[in-house]
């Protein structure tokens, strides 16, 4: 069996924390494939060593910002060398960073080197064999997205004459050497793909917390944490919102069938959230979690007979393509048809596409509301107990909160309520509170 294990960087700001992940580690024997991030906060004052490491690039063209930033992000990685009393110089790799960015080398070889610097260190730490990720996450210069036939090929022709590796996170490269990284969060993607190249039996995704929680602890004070959860679960959970896992790290580990294992490194004893692909475990509550966002518009064009109008609804679709905003949810009735868009990208264009729908559709009237929330309730136990809605509105009517909006899909996994912006929080406790605190 072999597990692949991610730290994100506050696993890995300090030498304190570097001993954590090693103790996590040897506890393990199956721990076989670390993928570490760069050095992250140790202190909420503190800054990432990827922040550091895009002002290195950005001041290139003035030589005493960048020895000065160059000698600060050293120091933070000698500190941790000495901290675990490692036999280890970076001198000659951070020369060559300083030759490569004066030589013109772009943002990404900049970011990268956070990873990669802390991968030399952890492989260092660990006896466990470096891998640079350079040289088997290919990515497509024509898409900018890796090459996953070419990268699970590589990585697993690689992995499988190697026990045990460090491969950093974040970054990978084009055919020619050019270094790539993945978006901000991309060490999530990095730990998935060997995952997947490797074929494991679990991906490990330590960070700061202990899993998954079923709702915003900004807006619910200690909120109950989701022991497991579907992928389609997160799906529909990550779309609005909800994050721990960098989205597009699901991919790979789901066509293979390969659980996530979500898990706080402060705290190793505590199971996480598990991320599956189907499970027989039933939800201790209804609802697996509550997400949302806010700042939506709805578009609400009225016609009567327009269900009987062929075409109807793709001209008006037709309007917001022309002028390239794309809708969230599209609720309809008989007569009328609601499009619920992003305020930001709407607002500009607005008066067009009001005249776009006229022109194509000829409706009765067109109204705008602005300052709206979308709000999801996911969960796999929603399909198989009755009256989810009607609870649902029962809290929202006892909060005195107006639903501007409902959607289920056939689903049934997935109910999204639009409401204003200003009873956002009070209806994401409501919700809460009638199936979590009460226990339904």
């Amino acid at each position: 069996m072999a597990k692949v294990v991610k730290f994100g960087g506050s696993s890995l700001a300090s030498a304190e924390q570097f001993k954590k992940v090693g103790d996590i580690i040897k506890a393990d024997s199956e721990r076989r494939y670390v993928v570490p991030s760069a050095p992250g906060k140790r202190s909420p004052r503190d800054t990432k060593v990827t922040d550091m490491l895009y002002k290195l690039h950005g001041s290139v063209s003035d030589k005493r910002s960048f020895e000065e930033t160059l000698a600060d992000i050293k120091a933070r990685y000698d500190e941790i060398i000495k901290g675990l009393g490692l036999n280890l110089d970076l001198s000659d790799e951070f020369k060559k960073i300083a030759k490569d960015l004066k030589a013109g080398a772009d943002s990404d070889y900049a970011a990268s080197r956070g990873e990669y610097l802390n991968g030399r260190i952890m492989a260092a730490y660990l006896g466990y064999e470096f891998i640079d990720p350079a040289d088997c996450i290919i990515f497509d210069r024509k898409t900018e997205n890796y090459d996953a036939e070419k990268t699970y090929k590589n990585l697993s022709k690689k992995l499988a004459k190697i026990e045990r590796a460090v491969i950093p996170g974040f970054y990978g490269a084009y055919a020619d050497g050019t270094v790539k990284t993945f978006s901000r969060g991309g060490s999530d993607i990095t730990g998935s793909i060997v995952a997947r190249a490797i074929h494991a039996d679990v991906y490990e995704n330590w960070t700061d917390v202990s899993g998954f929680l079923i709702a915003d602890p900004r807006i619910i004070k200690n909120p109950a944490k989701i022991e497991t959860i579907t992928y389609r679960e997160l799906r529909e959970l990550a779309y609005m919102g909800a994050g721990v896992l960098h989205e597009d790290a699901i991919f790979p580990v789901r066509q293979e069938g390969i659980p996530i294992n979500i898990r706080n490194t402060n705290d190793p004893k505590d199971d996480g959230t598990w991320i599956v692909e189907t499970t027989s475990k039933k939800s201790k509550y209804v609802i697996t979690g509550i997400a949302g966002k806010k700042g939506f518009c709805a578009v609400n064009v009225d016609k009567d007979m327009m269900n009987s109008e062929i075409g109807f609804g793709r001209r008006v679709l037709q309007a917001f393509e022309e002028n390239e905003i794309s809708f969230e949810h599209l609720p309809s009735g008989i007569d009328t048809m609601t499009v619920f868009v992003h305020q930001d990208e709407f607002r500009d264009k607005e008066q067009s596409v009001v005249s776009a729908i006229r022109r194509m559709t000829e409706p009765d009237t067109i109204d705008i509301e602005s300052d709206l929330a979308l709000i999801a309730v996911v969960g796999r136990g929603m399909k198989s107990t009755r009256g989810t809605a009607g609870r649902i509105f029962s809290a929202l009517a006892h909060a005195h909160v107006n639903v501007k909006m409902i959607d289920q899909g056939s689903s049934e996994i997935n109910i999204i309520i639009g409401v204003a912006n200003s009873d956002f929080e009070t209806a994401i406790k409501a919700i809460y509170d009638i199936f979590v605190e009460t226990k339904l």
